[in-house]
């Protein structure tokens, strides 16, 4: 019956950019301040929060890419998008510790159902060419949706800090009810149930995306390349909030409000992104490797060190502009990255390869976040993301390792 309703496969996956992010934006603008303020959490707990999501995504990171790519990848986008609502209304409504921690237990699960489905769901049905510049596309449809949830945030939110994140929420969950009725899923082809054996089948998956992955040195660096991501990024995450909260006197706007201080750099921020990528998109080709790669080289290394600057910045101004930076450079890596990935997969493990960079991107986060929580619970919050950048930079050389190994696969082809 409601078949007829399917959108073509593009429509819906700018759907899911769009609603996504202005439902993530509206709900992130305010939640580091939520648990550092209304919950009351710690340096420490708020490093251990994002450590919590992390192990989440880490457990269930492959299990979940492997039943996008032998069941349906359409059924654990919606699942996921369920699931990660539950959590965030959880969260929302529960202001302590150990029911934030449960929540990121619960949105972990669900964003790994949809980490690497989406982008292997819309690869089977548009075509690899397409989705990779499809991916930039949607991020600056997603950054201007994010203009939009950062917006209602600071209005909805100037009275009560935990109520963008609970609408928000319930806008996750909404999205995946639309997707029952209006997402297709044509290019997908699922193993028969005759010749399915569940857990076999799935190691048999998983097996045929190892294979995939070490048969291609490039790939392997790649994800070596996300692993120093994972290591640098949850310290800054948790805790650069708290760093201008505790070192600087936030400017006073719209009848104090603090949501609002954050919103307006948000929003600029998004501003600043979306003319960024459509600057990227213009100058490199989503589809050479090498030219991802040395964009990939600038990006790396002036996150590493604007974040270092942010960290130790003695005037607000300059630590906001060095903020700024980070967040466009960030907003930036990621589709780059999804592209980099993204080339010449076999479509059979395509999802199961990618919920493996963000299998290592979150082992990343486990190893660094705690450790940056302990410096910042034994030295100071400044040490702490000083800390973090610092992880970063060893990243660049496996980047330029990563560049060579595309000139050799070039000059391999053209030899052959």
């Amino acid at each position: 019956m409601f078949s007829n309703l399917k959108l073509d496969a593009t429509k819906v996956y700018l759907f899911i950019e769009f609603t996504a992010s202005a439902f993530f934006s509206m709900m992130f603008v305010t939640m580091s301040l939520y648990e550092a303020t209304i919950a009351g959490l710690t340096p420490l707990q708020l490093v251990l929060v994002g450590t919590t999501l992390e192990v989440s995504a880490f457990v269930f990171e492959i299990p979940t890419g492997v039943v996008a790519d032998s069941y349906s990848r359409r059924l654990s986008i919606i699942i996921g998008y369920f699931l990660m609502g539950l959590g965030f209304l959880v969260e929302g409504l529960f202001p302590a510790f150990l029911p934030i921690l449960l929540a990121q237990v619960i949105w972990g699960l669900g964003y790994t159902f949809t980490s690497g489905a989406t982008q292997a769901w819309i690869s089977d049905e548009v075509g690899e060419e397409k989705a990779n510049q499809l991916f930039m596309r949607a991020t600056r449809v997603g950054l201007t949706a994010s203009l939009f949830g950062m917006g209602l945030a600071m209005l909805i939110g100037a009275n009560n800090v935990a109520l963008p994140i609970q609408i928000g929420a319930v806008g996750v969950i909404m999205i995946g009810v639309v997707l029952i009725f209006i997402m297709p899923e044509t290019g997908f082809h699922p193993t028969p149930q005759e010749d399915r054996n569940t857990w076999q089948h799935m190691w048999h998956t998983f097996n045929e995306g190892v294979k995939a992955v070490r048969a291609r040195p490039r790939l392997i660096t790649i994800l070596g390349i996300g692993l120093f991501y994972g290591l640098y990024s949850e310290g800054f995450d948790r805790l650069w909030v708290k760093h201008l909260l505790d070192n600087f006197d936030i400017p006073v706007l719209f009848g104090n409000n603090q949501v609002a201080f954050f919103a307006v750099l948000r929003i600029v921020a998004s501003v600043l992104t979306i003319f960024a990528i459509r600057f990227v998109e213009k100058r490199v080709d989503s589809g050479s490797p090498l030219a991802i790669g040395r964009a990939m080289m600038i990006v790396t290394g002036l996150i590493a060190t604007t974040m270092i600057g942010f960290a130790l910045s003695p005037l607000l101004a300059l630590a906001l502009g060095l903020y700024l930076v980070i967040d466009v450079l960030r907003d930036i890596r990621g589709p780059l990255n999804s592209a980099w990935v993204n080339q010449k997969l076999d479509p059979q493990t395509r999802a199961t390869v990618h919920s493996m960079t963000g299998q290592v991107d979150a082992f990343g986060q486990i190893a660094g976040g705690p450790s940056v929580g302990l410096v910042a619970r034994f030295f100071s919050v400044v040490a702490a993301i000083t800390t973090s950048g610092l992880l970063l930079l060893p990243a660049m050389f496996l980047v330029g390792r990563a560049n060579s190994q595309s000139i050799a696969e070039r000059d391999s082809q053209i030899d052959s």
